[in-house]
């Protein structure tokens, strides 16, 4: 029996979404994309299509190496959800105890829950002061706390944090640490050891340089990622020592699709216990009722879209129920959880029709376009469920 037979998933509808990236691919809508597609932890659908960049004209492996942009905020997420499974702190735990200097009116009152649900009442930034370097983490912690105070009382409104939310956990979870490891240090021995994920690091490994495709905006973005290196306007994402817990990580589609299987698995993998099921049932319920993402909202607004609820759960999106532009599909269930990077990576697990989906793509879309590309990549994959 092949494994697309094993999978329960529809050759016919596979062959179809690769055609699709394909199709994508020829019409120059972005360069080149590895996907996975599996049910039950088999993989039916494991392809590298096109190219990384127009430069070179490199093909794509099925193990190229992609920055992840914001899907970093899912590894920075399991530290989190380790260090309260240990008692190092709490969901209600407030940051400022943690963190004594992010003090100072309404952001006193912000906890951990606030941050990992994207109600903390801090503006969406992308960085803390025009012209920062963002590749440090302890630089990027000191402008936070000098200069992104509270616009609104923790709880009342949600707003995707950029930045925030992420850098203030990374950091939490290295003060906390007994064994008073760097952020880049406890990732890899807390998630990327005991995973097997051998091509993943934070900040561009020296050893996965020559692999890793090197991101290409291809709409002008007002926003820079400068690194002390100088390496250019998104130099940050070509630096080797980088921290930055909110996007900093690099991965291949084969290590991401073991860690969204460890997710699909209730938090272990190959007899690994990175996290328990009663962290994962916790983490996938939606605690943003019908509230937009107030982020989410404007684009949705600017591109004459209605704008949906913005269905978050501890650190991952949520599918939720209604019927609008989401990267997770409109056919997925309801509960099916996830994390996505900017204009050109995902994953997502489907709890009730047990499937994974994993896509990280070489050419950075602006968001809107990047939004229908998924939802339909997603819609094909799960269709192929019988």
């Amino acid at each position: 029996m092949s494994p697309k037979q094993q999978s329960g998933l529809n050759p016919e509808r596979l062959a179809h979404l690769k055609a699709i990236i394909e199709d994508d691919v020829k019409r120059g809508h972005y360069y080149g994309a590895v996907i996975i597609t599996a049910r039950h932890g088999v993989i039916a659908l494991h392809e590298a299509i096109g190219v990384g960049n127009l430069k070179d004209k490199r093909p794509l492996k099925k193990d190229s190496v992609f920055s992840l942009f914001s899907t970093t905020k899912a590894l920075t997420n399991v530290l989190v959800f380790r260090a309260i499974e240990l008692g190092q702190f709490a969901l209600t735990t407030r940051v400022s105890e943690i963190i004594p200097e992010f003090s100072g009116g309404r952001r006193a009152e912000i906890t951990f829950f606030h941050l990992l649900t994207h109600c903390s009442g801090l503006p969406s930034v992308w960085i803390p002061k025009p012209g920062m370097y963002i590749d440090r983490l302890d630089e990027i912690i000191e402008g936070i706390c000098k200069y992104v105070h509270s616009t609104e009382e923790p709880g009342a409104t949600v707003t995707y944090a950029p930045l925030c939310a992420h850098a203030l956990m990374g950091e939490a979870v290295r003060r906390t640490d007994p064994k008073k490891r760097s952020y880049r240090q406890l990732v890899q021995d807390e998630i990327l050891t005991p995973l097997k994920m051998k091509d993943t690091s934070i900040g561009v490994r020296k050893d996965l340089r020559a692999r890793h495709n090197v991101p290409v905006f291809l709409d002008q973005s007002p926003i820079e990622h400068l690194g002390h290196s100088n390496y250019g306007p998104n130099g940050a994402f070509e630096e080797e020592n980088a921290e930055m817990p909110w996007v900093g990580g690099i991965s291949t589609v084969p290590d991401m699709f073991r860690f969204a299987e460890m997710w699909r698995r209730g938090g272990e993998l190959d007899g690994v216990r990175i996290l328990s099921p009663a962290t994962l049932d916790l983490a996938t319920r939606n605690y943003t009722g019908d509230k937009p993402n107030e982020l989410f909202k404007a684009r949705a607004i600017e591109s004459g879209w209605q704008a949906g609820p913005a269905y978050l759960g501890l650190g991952f999106f949520l599918r939720g129920e209604a019927i609008f532009h989401t990267h997770f599909g409109n056919f997925t269930s309801p509960r099916t959880f996830g994390n996505m990077g900017a204009g050109s990576t995902i994953f997502w697990v489907d709890p009730a029709r047990d499937v994974t989906f994993v896509c990280l793509s070489a050419g950075v879309m602006r968001e809107d376009l990047n939004n229908q590309r998924f939802q339909r990549l997603s819609d094909i994959a799960i269709s192929a469920a019988d």
